[in-house]
């Protein structure tokens, strides 16, 4: 069995770069950098490193790219990698470049001072468009949006419950 399969996390370093192919096919390169954190066991300190990578997304998703992302967004990739060679015009030495083919994304969470905004509606690519469904006059409230910049922190005034001996499995 065989599988190439990337999933990435991260914060896009520049705006998407998107063009047009001969033929019509929208293209859009995202740039993207990726951070890791660690303590080094030598010197007990936390340490980090950044990688970076191109992403490369075609069609629909080129164009979602283009209309909603912007440099320093956060956002997921889900894709594969793909490598191409071509020859160096200047040397004649053979180049190569590992890429990420992007075949979804998702937006990361947006802030109050940063809504999304985009030029045209856009559909979720993955999906169907929903059906239109009559408006609701439930009484349910609505799931809240948690912005990136409010503490989500769960039972943080609740009192700890004791643990029985019966509640252990053994």
């Amino acid at each position: 069995m065989n599988l190439n399969k990337v999933y990435l996390i991260g914060r896009l370093t520049h705006e998407p770069e998107v063009r047009s192919t001969p033929s019509g096919q929208q293209v859009a390169t995202v740039k993207l950098a990726t951070s890791r954190v660690w303590n080094d066991q030598a010197t007990q300190q936390k340490r980090e490193a950044t990688e970076f990578h191109t992403i490369v997304a075609w069609g629909r998703l080129a164009e979602i790219c283009g209309q909603y992302l912007k440099r320093g967004a956060l956002a997921m990739f889900e894709g594969r990698l793909q490598t191409r060679s071509w020859d160096d015009k200047t040397t004649g030495a053979k180049r190569y470049v590992t890429e990420i083919v992007a075949e979804s994304m998702q937006l990361g969470p947006r802030s109050a001072n940063a809504p999304y905004q985009a030029s045209a509606p856009v559909a979720d690519i993955r999906r169907p468009a929903p059906v239109s469904r009559p408006v609701s006059t439930s009484t349910e409230p609505e799931i809240p949006v948690i912005n990136e910049d409010e503490l989500t922190v769960a039972g943080i005034d609740e009192e700890p419950k004791p643990i029985k001996d019966t509640d252990l499995p053994f």
